[in-house]
C-alpha cells in the first residue's frame, strides 16, 4: 500500500511537471539542533523547489545529520547523509499540504534485525501554516511519516504519546514530527 501511494505520487508530479512552466526558483532549509553534556544531534535540510502555478513547489531534497556522545569517557559519533524529493501545495499565503521522500544512509542500527541494511526509507505527509514574507517564505507544521522504519533517524523527534488511560504507561509513540522551513527565492 506504502509502495502504491508512493508511485502515485510521484506519477501524478512528474505529469504536473511536464506539462506545467516553471514560474521561479527556491531554497529551503529546515534544521535541528539538541544537545547536552554527554552528547548531541544536529542536522540541516536543503530543498531546492521549482515554483508552478505560484502555489505548488516540487524540487530535490538534500539532508545531513551529525550524532554524537561521550558517556563515561566513551566517545563515538556518526553521519548520517541522503536525498529525496518534495512536493509542497501553498493554499492563499496561508496553510500548505506536502510530501516529503526520503533515502538516509545510516551506519547504525537501532535494532538487530538486519543491521547490514544501511538505507532507510522516510515518507511524511503533512500541513501547516504558510507565509511569505518580503525576502522568505516560512512554513511550519507538523508530519506524520507514513512508512515509519524501525531505523529512522528522526524517530527521536517523534513527540505525540499515546498513554495507557490507567497506568499512565506510553503504549504507543505516533511517527509524528514537527518542522520549521525557511523558503528563500531566487532571481525575483
Amino acid at each position: 500500500m506504502k509502495k502504491i501511494i508512493f508511485l502515485f505520487a510521484m506519477a501524478f508530479g512528474l505529469n504536473f511537471y511536464s506539462k506545467a512552466q516553471i514560474e521561479g526558483h527556491e531554497i529551503g532549509l529546515d534544521g535541528f539542533v539538541s544537545a547536552s553534556t554527554i552528547g548531541g544531534t544536529y542536522a540541516f535540510g536543503l530543498k531546492y523547489g521549482m515554483v508552478f502555478n505560484e502555489n505548488l513547489v516540487v524540487g530535490p531534497s538534500f539532508r545531513f545529520q551529525r550524532t554524537w556522545q561521550n558517556n563515561l569517557g566513551t566517545q563515538f559519533g556518526f553521519n548520517i547523509i541522503g536525498g529525496g524529493a518534495f512536493m509542497h501545495y501553498r493554499y492563499q499565503n496561508v496553510i500548505f499540504g506536502g510530501i516529503e521522500f526520503d533515502m538516509l544512509h545510516s551506519p547504525v542500527s537501532y535494532v538487530v534485525n538486519n543491521p547490514g541494511k544501511n538505507w532507510v526509507p522516510t515518507l511524511f505527509l503533512g500541513g501547516g501554516f504558510s507565509r511569505e514574507f518580503d525576502w522568505v517564505r516560512l512554513n511550519a507544521g507538523m508530519f506524520y511519516d507514513v512508512i515509519n522504519h524501525q531505523n529512522s533517524p528522526f524517530r527521536q523527534a517523534y513527540f505525540m504519546k499515546v498513554k495507557d488511560a490507567t497506568t499512565g504507561q506510553v503504549v504507543r509513540i505516533l511517527p509524528i514530527i514537527y518542522r520549521i522551513s525557511f523558503f528563500f527565492p531566487i532571481g525575483k
